[in-house]
């Protein structure tokens, strides 16, 4: 359903009726019992109050004829007055099929005002002008027509009609009400069992839709009447108190009246009579207020019977009798009719009027004929066969569409599958491409990081023969001052040896670890001037990986200090010791080196031939560093290499 602005004015009824709702700057009409069931009694007078205001044609439509037709659940005068109101502008507008909705209501007031002539041609009038999916409603108060005036076969054949058509536009409102209207003709039918059967099936798809109107009110209670008739009264008296209770909210006074004849029908059954008698008095107070004949026919029946139960015949026959005089010549219930005299047959022989009793049960007789004759019966029985038939051949179409859908499923989900399939096959053969191309990589570093460790062997033995020969070179050399010299010059290529051979014999191929390096260095330069038992080697430092750019020169720096050391500062077998370390922070290399000798005089003139200064002042500029020499306690050198530049 299209939800529809009203004016600004209506505001002040948002807080109290959820009909009326604020949307966006503007008040929004929910449909009552269509879109929302949120309000309270005081619906009705919210709608009467809001149709002056309103400008907008179609909106204004509509609420007179929710109002219309809703108010025929409380003053059915009233109701007519708003429809005709309504009919009288929808033909002004020319609007044709507002016309025919409108028909529709006054249809239904018109049956319950027992114009029952009159409602047949104003429904049938409607027919033409509304669309067939909307005509389940007419053809409903159509079937109640044709109930109230005894005819149950066309009464069934309307309500087969209204759940083919809610069956073909899948109207769960239009179905439910086709159920409960049949469970109500079963029910008159003495076919009890089978109105309970659908009425449960209605209950189930009104309480699916979720919205609990005037006809799930009705539904309820009709339910109730077939349990009653099966002696269920425990199960049935739930299903009543539902039903008066959503009476009681929104003011169902045709309903009140029903569920109330019902409630005293179960009452005089368990012969709880002062309850029955209750429920009787309140069917017949809404009944007056509605102003419905009918109900109130019903109703002073329904009194008249408990007074026969008590055996109370003098107030039957006044209850009974009073009921045929407000039912007149044109009642058109037939069926009710033929109950109300032949308990007035029952009342009439307690009372001892044998006569009058044979009269009203010949009336009694006439009436039963008319509406369960044999060809009404072989009609209902025809239509109920059709209808069944109907209902399985919509069971096997409904499987038949249901087959479709899963072989529609499996047809999706093996496609799906076969895509799967393709896909993991392509993704398995990707895979393997990768794991042959990972293990080709993998082969190759192997083979690259062995022919790294290769070469840095052979840089290393390359040196190692260097070494040697310098070695040899020195053990023949007389001159002391030239024997230091080679001395030196091989550990200085010792010392970058030593770099190839940790670079080889490591897990890294791109980085020294410094700490083991130096001391290896150290052992090996003190052992050279035959030093070992007389100075001793301190490397306080963590374990520190360098690149092979920085190790070089640094390893170089340390040869030469520690030879220095050897040379200078331990003279004629002095003890002493030695100590390094290496530090990173951020961006900067930190190298601390000093001895405990006897210091260096730094105005005195450089002894020997000052290469080895030379060579570490030359380093230390390669490396983007400076140096700080103290000579205060031995002799000590701090050098500041820039670790960025310096890698």
């Amino acid at each position: 359903m299209n939800r529809l602005l009203i004016p600004f004015f209506f505001v002040i009824h948002l807080n109290a009726f959820a009909q009326l709702v604020n949307g966006g700057g503007s008040i929004q009409y929910l449909r009552i019992f269509e879109e929302t069931d949120d309000f309270g009694k005081e619906y009705l007078d919210v709608l009467e109050g809001s149709i002056e205001n309103v400008k907008n044609d179609t909106l204004r439509f509509k609420i007179i004829n929710d109002l219309g037709y809703h108010y025929h659940t409380r003053n059915l005068q009233k109701a007519l007055e708003i429809i005709n109101q309504g009919l009288r502008e929808v033909r002004a507008a020319g609007n044709e099929l507002w016309e025919g909705r409108m028909q529709v209501s006054e249809g239904a007031i018109l049956l319950r005002m027992e114009e029952l002539d009159h409602a047949e041609l104003v429904l049938t009038s409607a027919l033409q002008k509304l669309p067939e999916v909307e005509t389940w409603l007419l053809l409903t108060n159509m079937g109640y027509v044709f109930e109230r005036r005894g005819d149950l076969s066309m009464a069934f054949e309307y309500a087969t009609r209204t759940l083919q058509l809610g069956e073909k536009y899948r109207d769960k409102k239009a179905i439910a009400m086709a159920y409960s209207d049949i469970s109500n003709l079963f029910w008159k039918q003495g076919k009890y069992e089978k109105g309970v059967e659908y009425g449960k099936k209605s209950i189930a798809l009104f309480e699916e839709r979720g919205i609990y109107d005037l006809d799930y009110d009705f539904t309820l209670h009709v339910l109730g009447n077939n349990l009653v008739e099966l002696d269920q009264f425990e199960i049935a008296l739930p299903y009543f108190k539902k039903s008066v209770e959503i009476g009681e909210k929104y003011g169902f006074y045709n309903n009140l009246s029903d569920s109330h004849i019902a409630l005293a029908e179960l009452y005089i059954q368990i012969e709880d009579f002062q309850n029955a008698e209750i429920s009787g008095k309140e069917a017949l107070k809404y009944a007056e207020l509605l102003q419905n004949e009918f109900m109130v026919v019903r109703s002073l029946y329904s009194l008249g019977k408990l007074k026969n139960q008590e055996g109370d015949y003098e107030s039957a026959i006044i209850y009974l009798e009073r009921s045929i005089r407000t039912a007149t010549d044109q009642f058109g219930d037939l069926y009710y009719l033929g109950l109300i005299y032949r308990d007035l047959s029952s009342a009439l022989e307690g009372a001892g009027q044998s006569h009058e009793a044979l009269q009203a049960f010949k009336k009694f007789n006439e009436f039963n004929k008319l509406v369960f004759n044999s060809d009404a019966d072989n009609r209902i029985a025809q239509l109920q066969t059709e209808m069944d038939f109907n209902q399985k051949e919509n069971t096997i179409l409904l499987q038949v569409e249901k087959l479709k859908r899963q072989e529609t499923i499996q047809i999706f989900t093996m496609v799906l599958t076969g895509f799967m399939v393709i896909f993991l096959f392509i993704l398995y053969r990707v895979f393997l491409k990768r794991k042959k191309y990972s293990m080709l990589l993998e082969k190759q570093n192997k083979e690259k990081e062995f022919l790294l460790k290769e070469i840095h062997h052979r840089v290393k033995n390359n040196l190692e023969t260097i070494s040697s020969l310098l070695a040899l070179q020195t053990a023949q050399i007389e001159n002391q001052e030239l024997h230091d010299i080679m001395l030196e010059s091989q550990n200085r290529v010792h010392s970058m040896g030593m770099i190839h051979q940790n670079l080889y014999q490591g897990d890294n191929l791109a980085a020294i670890e410094m700490k083991h390096y130096f001391e290896n260095l150290g052992k090996f330069v003190i052992d050279s001037f035959d030093a070992t038992d007389q100075i001793s080697l301190s490397v306080s430092m963590e374990a520190l990986e360098l690149n092979v750019e920085r190790a070089i020169p640094i390893g170089l720096i340390v040869n030469e200090l520690i030879t220095n050391s050897l040379k200078y500062a331990f003279p004629e077998n002095r003890e002493g010791k030695i100590t390094i370390s290496l530090y990173q922070n951020n961006a900067h290399l930190y190298l601390h080196y000093a001895d405990d000798g006897i210091g260096m005089d730094t105005k005195s003139k450089i002894k020997g031939t000052g290469f080895g200064t030379q060579l570490i002042k030359l380093l230390t500029q390669q490396l983007d560093g400076k140096m700080t020499l103290s000579t205060q306690s031995g002799t000590e050198v701090y050098f500041e290499f820039h670790f960025e530049k310096a890698a």
